[in-house]
């Protein structure tokens, strides 16, 4: 018994696997080490420098570094580094 496919699910871009592509296939650890490597992504930092958290800033502040690009994240902790220098704490 096979079962009707319904047209609006099927993927032309990411067919269902046939039986010979399963056969064909290789476990991820199989692969090449650099290839798993460049796969896995960047990953964890190994010694984490940062510390996520959450803060509020005036709309405006954040608008104007926001304004200066990609890596704005980056320059607002600079600023921040700066003010600190400036400011030590008692």
């Amino acid at each position: 018994m096979s079962k009707l496919v319904n047209p609006e699910l099927i993927d032309d871009e990411n067919p269902e696997w046939t039986e010979e592509m399963i056969n064909r296939s290789i476990r991820f650890d199989d692969l090449p080490e650099s290839l798993q490597t460049k796969l896995r992504g960047r990953g964890k930092q190994k010694t984490p420098t940062k510390v996520s958290t959450t803060i509020r800033f005036d709309a405006d502040v954040l608008d104007a570094f926001k304004a200066t690009g990609s890596g704005w994240q980056t320059r607002m902790n600079e600023a921040l580094k700066e003010w600190l220098k400036e400011h030590p704490a008692a």
